[in-house]
């Protein structure tokens, strides 16, 4: 999957969220989605959490 798509997934997974769950729902998924991006960039390789401690 590319970013695009990635995207456009995010993007109407909170849609979805905020019509049939409202704020709250909507809010809990972006916090939840966040939480994901960070752990699955950790895992990946991606995000060195040592270089940004050392700042």
């Amino acid at each position: 999957m590319n970013t695009a798509t990635t995207g456009l997934a995010a993007g109407m997974a909170l849609g979805f969220a905020g019509y049939f769950g409202g704020f709250w729902a909507f809010l809990l998924v972006l916090v939840l989605g966040a939480a994901g991006l960070i752990v699955g960039l950790f895992v990946q390789g991606d995000l060195d959490l040592r270089t940004r401690r050392q700042r």
